[in-house]
């Protein structure tokens, strides 16, 4: 198909969809006569009476739907409700600046839909009344109600639940989050002040559009000043979102100071004088509870210690040792550990000797203080449960010494003493020797000794066992290694929730045994050390080590590895129809892997007037020179892609079209993406074309090893924008959150080939189902995901997250 050539700009309403293609004039024609969403006025204190029936128009994901209209003013309290007793109510409500709500249940196991928010600007809004369902009818009656002005402080929280499924964003994403890209809709919950503020979510809070309840708060700054919140919680997983004036934005899920617990901390210097909204959330949508928000001054000084939330005790001096006791009433982390904490204040370059002892429950100690700095230990080197921890501090300061338990709900006295560590001088342990496994237990990262002998217990089939046990996080990858010259070694390794895997030979042929597994839970895992045929006794050594994986998969460095070239086109400038978010995709996409750490600065992000096809080509060139063979290429494009008219047919154009993606003043082909690709030297290369025909490049692209490719639709299709994600296209969407940790399936902080391709497969069947695709002479079909891995293969990783925070034992 040639350039110029009218394009379609098909509303996501009336069955027909936006799609991202240049159409024939006749085709765009006739999609263009596709009517628009129509709206009738809404006053005020009006109910209005209507019916969802067939022959309406309908939302891209097959649901009928009426709209109305209205003026708001910023600050206004919006009440909404729509109730019938003929379907499942679904309310969508939709403003200025992108501005974007939505309710499916109104309460717990109601079918009415409510939303009662304050509006953000002065402008015009929209109300979609529509169905939890596709295809479903009836009559319904739509509420719409007005409190008038409100003041952030005096504005009760809105009434909403988390919908079961989002039909737009609320807030743009960040990391996976629903936040706020500026003002954010959710009422305040009063100003903070420095100390502790205690809260609690629960069902009626506000929530983010991704289903999380949250409570906003206000926080007065001054530009150049320093502030820290921390937000912890012994009911949930804390994330708090903090957004504010020069573009202040910063989200945190874990505090690197608790050791990699799911507390969360954000420390910002302000960029201006202003409000600052900080938002108290959840890690996971219908999360509850209580919770403690803390902040500390910005006026650069510590704060007292009755203020800060992390200072419980007297301040320590060197030499000192401390008696106290965890109980009931005391700070908790999320996983559920009583927490004693107290200060002391450091010299840079000074070193600590840390002990914490007691014979009621197991110890853990941790310190943390300027910089992020933050360190932890569960057991001394000895071996024994009590903790020691040798630190050399990094800057002057205050610092916080914590005294916890290794397990949750652990009570009991304890002794913390804080000695000079400067004379400090490692046991030399005895060569060879490796303690024996007695208690049944082992840390990772630990070697045991043991014996198979008579009178141990049997399997079933009559070999001697013997059971230890080792406890982990869900993620954790570890090798599980069993040698003996006694006997032919076999493990057996059961979950907690009683998985089993096992071993004989370790690929090897020997007689060893080894397992290496990412852990799929948390909890105890029990290793049964066992001989392949019944009877066979002897001695053994069993290692249970952190693992890197494969070879393969261990050389994948982390960091900023990914050299990415990322297009979105939303504005063609008269030249083709315009489509909605296309640009967005490219910038969200590079702002999730800027936040995971993976994204290299050499990468390059191109939108609208800056995506011709010299500047994509010299941006390919630019970022491809710059990658090497440790790193992976990643180029991906939103927008229109076209196809040209029949021609030869080839053994790489069999139908005789030639694909194209269509740029801001030409396009770029298949064959001359091909001709690009072929100049890289990475490990990884990766194309993702979100537009229609894409799936057309597979076979001029991923034709050499270590080439993958992701397409929104097949080769002779058209792709949709995915408005109900306020996203240019589904698959540009779904990569993103996919790439930012959501397909990482068994948390081992590596996004695989496989889990990527499984999580995109999963996402398409679940969202994508039904969505009609068209080809360019107007055939009707629907839209499916392309993948070609080429001879990529499952396990290879596309990329390695910045990793969380663990022991170095790999316990907590």
């Amino acid at each position: 198909m040639t350039e110029g050539r009218l394009g379609a700009n098909v509303t996501a309403f009336g069955g027909t969809y936006m799609f991202k293609t240049l159409l024939s004039a006749t085709t765009a024609l006739s999609l263009l006569a596709q009517p628009a969403l129509a709206q009738q006025d809404i006053s005020p204190g009006q109910t209005v009476n209507g019916q969802l029936q067939r022959g309406d128009q309908t939302l891209d994901s097959g649901e009928y739907a009426d709209g109305y209209r209205f003026r708001g003013s910023s600050g206004d309290r919006v009440n909404l409700r729509m109730t019938s007793s003929d379907f499942d109510s679904y309310l969508i409500l939709k403003g200025p600046d992108g501005f974007s709500e939505d309710n499916d249940d109104a309460a717990e196991g109601d079918r009415s839909a409510g939303l009662t928010v304050r509006l953000p600007a002065t402008g015009d809004y929209t109300i979609t009344a529509t169905s939890y369902e596709s295809g479903e009818t009836g009559r319904y009656a739509l509420s719409f109600n007005s409190g008038g002005s409100t003041t952030p402080a005096a504005q009760p929280r809105a009434q909403l639940t988390p919908p079961a499924r989002p039909r737009g964003n609320q807030f743009g994403n960040l990391n996976g989050r629903q936040t706020s890209s500026g003002a954010q809709t959710a009422a305040s919950n009063g100003a903070l002040e420095a100390g502790t503020t205690s809260g609690r979510l629960a069902r009626g809070d506000s929530t983010l559009s991704s289903g999380e309840f949250v409570d906003t708060w206000t926080l007065d700054v001054r530009e150049g000043r320093t502030y820290t919140l921390r937000l912890s919680s012994g009911d949930f997983d804390p994330y708090l979102l903090v957004r504010g004036p020069g573009g202040l934005s910063e989200d945190n899920d874990d505090d690197a100071s608790q050791r990699g617990s799911n507390a969360s901390r954000i420390t910002f210097t302000a960029p201006a004088d202003g409000q600052v909204r900080v938002s108290a959330t959840t890690y996971r949508s219908g999360e509850s509870g209580a919770y403690q928000l803390a902040l500390e001054p910005g006026d650069g000084a510590p704060a007292p210690v009755a203020e800060v939330a992390a200072a419980t005790g007297p301040a320590l001096r060197l030499g000192e040792t401390r008696n106290g006791r965890l109980a009931a009433g005391a700070r908790t982390l999320a996983s559920g550990e009583y927490v004693n904490d107290f200060t002391f204040e450091g010299r840079q370059g000074q070193q600590l000797d840390l002990r914490l002892a007691s014979t009621e429950f197991d110890p853990y100690v941790q310190i943390s203080g300027p910089g992020d700095f933050s360190r932890f230990n569960d057991d001394s080197e000895d071996g024994g449960s009590d903790s020691r921890l040798l630190v050399t501090l990094p800057a002057d300061g205050r610092y916080t010494i914590s005294a916890t338990s290794f397990a949750g709900g652990e009570t009991g006295a304890y002794r913390l003493t804080v000695a000079d560590g400067s004379n400090y001088q490692p046991a030399r342990p005895t060569p060879g020797a490796v303690p024996a496994a007695t208690d049944g237990m082992i840390r990772i990262g630990q070697t045991v000794s043991g014996v198979l002998q008579a009178g141990d217990d049997t399997l079933e089939s009559g070999e001697f066992v013997d059971r230890i046990r080792f406890t982990a996080r869900r993620g954790q990858r570890v090798a599980v290694e069993l040698t003996s010259s006694a006997f032919d070694a076999y493990t057996i390794l059961r979950s907690p929730s009683g998985q089993s895997v096992d071993n004989d030979d370790g690929g090897s042929g020997g007689t060893d045994s080894r397992l290496d597994t990412v852990l799929s839970e948390d909890g105890d895992y029990t290793v049964s050390v066992t001989s392949f045929a019944p009877g066979e006794s002897g001695s053994y050594r069993l290692s249970v080590q952190p693992s890197q994986g494969s070879p393969r998969q261990a050389a994948v460095q982390g960091g900023p590895r990914v050299f990415a070239v990322m297009v979105g086109v939303s504005d063609y400038a008269g030249r083709a129809s315009n489509l909605n978010y296309t640009d967005e995709d490219a910038l969200k996409l590079a702002e999730s892997l800027r936040r995971e750490g993976v994204l290299n600065p050499s990468s390059v992000t191109l939108t609208n007037a800056e995506a011709t096809v010299a500047g994509v080509r010299d941006a390919f060139r630019r970022v491809a020179a710059q990658a090497g063979p440790d790193d992976m290429f990643l180029f991906f494009f939103s927008g229109h892609g076209s196809q040209s008219d029949p021609g030869q047919v080839s053994a790489i154009e069999p139908d005789g079209r030639t694909e194209s993606i269509s740029l801001r003043d030409g396009s770029i082909s298949d064959a001359e993406m091909a001709s690009l690709f072929g100049s890289l030297r990475t490990r990884l290369a990766m194309l993702v074309l979100d537009s229609c025909f894409s799936g057309g490049f597979a076979r001029n692209v991923v034709d050499r090893p270590g080439v993958m490719g992701l397409f929104s639709s097949e080769e002779d299709l058209t792709s949709a924008v995915a408005d109900k994600f306020s996203a240019g296209g589904y698959l540009a969407h779904f990569l993103r959150t996919g790439m930012a940790g959501e397909a990482d399936a068994d948390g081992d902080r590596m996004v695989t080939a496989g889990e990527l391709t499984t999580y995109l497969r999963r996402q398409f069947n679940r969202d994508v189902d039904g969505v009609t695709s068209r080809t360019v002479d107007g055939q009707s079909s629907y839209q499916n995901l392309v993948v070609d891995r080429g001879g990529v293969q499952v396990d290879d990783v596309v990329l390695r997250l910045a990793a969380l925070d663990t022991t170095a034992s790999g316990q907590h």
